[in-house]
């Protein structure tokens, strides 16, 4: 901290600290070898992925290309807040530089933005492949996926410069104790010198837009799909069809859930328990399951995978 005096002393914050789980040094210990087999675990599922459909050439379709890109994103996504955690579990002072916080505040929720892109763009390409099978070829060429791929990464990092450049705004010049394991929307606004109400109402606001407007657009995608599985034949596709869209649902609604009650509930800013328990959950949770959930029915994955294992 820097005090500077004119007519009043005031405070400009330098750098942050991040308590964490509040709990003793052994504990620590312990949960930094949990998160970290956690890391190594969700790093080589989201790896294994990504080798399976670049080595398995039957896997080089769009959904299995879109499958490993959105692995790629939960590698990012990790590697945006479990490292640094791991270095504060063995570390006494536990601080982050003012601008090392608004950074690691930016990446992060731009690599959520990401993923919820990404969630969409899945939805619409089971969409084209169940309800517009002759059009796929067409829509979902490699070209036409990697503009949509790359729009994804674009619109997730724009969509979060408006919300940064407000919190970078944020007077910070009393408490520089932030109640996380990282820098969070909620958990940096409860230390601000005043109430900033305009900066809680934009962020929230874009949190709820881009958050129900890909939700509604991944339901209706799936109300469609659902609709025309219901008319194939039980012997042309449907179990498979079926259980694509279910693994997708499910990683669907498990990070929208945490998401949504994290960025949007009302209450959830008072409670940092619950932010870090949901937070946890959605950053480091569902990256670790998505691997698991995508492959444990899908055949063509698990036989890739077995070649990915006995190549290694």
């Amino acid at each position: 901290m820097h005090i500077s005096e004119n007519h009043n002393i005031t405070i400009t914050v330098h750098e942050f600290i991040l308590l964490g789980f509040l709990c003793s040094q052994e504990v620590e210990i312990l949960l930094f070898f949990l998160f970290s087999i956690i890391y190594i675990l969700t790093l080589f599922g989201n790896g294994a992925i990504i080798c399976a459909v670049w080595w398995h050439k039957p896997l080089q379709t769009p959904m299995y290309t879109l499958l490993a890109n959105f692995s790629f994103l939960e590698i990012c996504y990790i590697n945006s807040n479990v490292p640094y955690m791991l270095f504060n579990f063995l570390s006494k002072n536990k601080t982050i530089s003012y601008n090392g916080c608004i950074l690691q505040f930016y990446v992060f929720l731009s690599l959520c933005a990401t993923e919820l892109f990404f969630l969409a763009l899945m939805a619409f390409d089971r969409y084209v492949a169940i309800c517009c099978p002759l059009r796929y070829p067409t829509i979902m060429t490699r070209k036409g996926c990697g503009t949509l791929v790359s729009a994804c990464w674009v619109g997730g990092f724009l969509w979060l410069v408006t919300p940064a450049s407000l919190v970078s705004q944020v007077p910070f010049c009393g408490s520089n104790v932030i109640d996380h394991y990282l820098c969070d929307l909620g958990a940096m606004l409860a230390i601000s010198c005043v109430p900033v109400p305009k900066t809680t109402l934009t962020c929230s606001t874009f949190s709820a837009v881009i958050l129900f407007i890909s939700l509604l657009y991944i339901l209706a995608s799936y109300t469609l799909i659902l609709r025309a599985v219901i008319q194939v034949p039980k012997d042309s596709g449907r179990k498979k069809a079926f259980s694509t869209c279910a693994s997708h649902l499910v990683v669907v609604f498990l990070f929208y859930g945490s998401v949504t009650v994290m960025y949007v509930s009302p209450g959830a800013a008072n409670q940092p328990g619950l932010q870090k328990f949901v937070t946890m959950f959605y950053s480091i949770a569902t990256p670790l399951l998505n691997p698991l959930i995508y492959s444990l029915r899908n055949k063509e994955m698990k036989v890739a995978l077995r070649k990915v294992m006995c190549k290694v």
